[in-house]
């Protein structure tokens, strides 16, 4: 098994590519080793010490380290967490999991909610997985958009820049009720 990584815009976060399947549809997010308990490979790999963050894709994972660990130091042994899983033959979510999605939008903004969803999913959420995150719908008040980032996004320096200018830019173009997009926690 040959696992490639890649770097992403996050220098504290890298992507895994183990060049099969990690999820078969959607994303999981684990931003602690406390919200792992359903994922034997997300547990594995906070097993190693100096990781803070773990984010599963299709076919990627994105691991997030404290920034006191160099890279140099633990990628190794994240390496060798994602391949021990791979051989074990577990899968990488047990039961029944809560897949990382849009928030529901009930009230007067029903049609405005739907297209900035639609935006989200066919411009936004594609092109953020290739750098090992995900961008999720939290809600709307006034013509505020409130965007949940996980993965390679959280914590991310260049975010803010991706909030503004590439995200609130989108969506203030193809929808003129938009005034502001803005990050929520978890």
């Amino acid at each position: 098994m040959f696992i490639q990584t890649e770097s992403t815009p996050n220098p504290a976060t890298l992507k895994f590519l183990p060049g099969l399947a990690v999820l078969d549809s959607g994303t999981a997010d684990f931003p602690a080793p406390d919200t792992a308990t359903k994922s034997p490979l997300a547990s594995r790999i906070f097993a190693v010490e100096g990781v803070t963050g773990v984010f599963l894709g299709g076919d990627f994972v994105t691991v997030t380290k404290a920034d006191s660990v160099l890279w140099d130091h633990i990628k190794p042994a994240v390496l060798g967490a994602i391949m021990e899983h791979y051989q074990s033959g577990r899968p990488a979510i047990e039961g029944e999991r809560r897949e990382s999605a849009h928030a529901a939008h009930d009230g007067p903004d029903g049609d405005i909610v739907r297209q900035i969803k639609e935006l989200l999913d066919t411009r936004v959420r594609p092109a953020v997985a290739q750098d090992g995150g995900d961008i999720t719908f939290h809600g709307f008040d006034r013509g505020i958009v409130y965007l949940h980032m996980q993965g390679a996004c959280a914590g991310c320096p260049s975010s803010t820049l991706t909030l503004k200018m590439g995200i609130e830019n989108l969506l203030r173009h193809y929808i003129p009720e938009v005034v502001e997009v803005r990050p929520v926690a978890a």
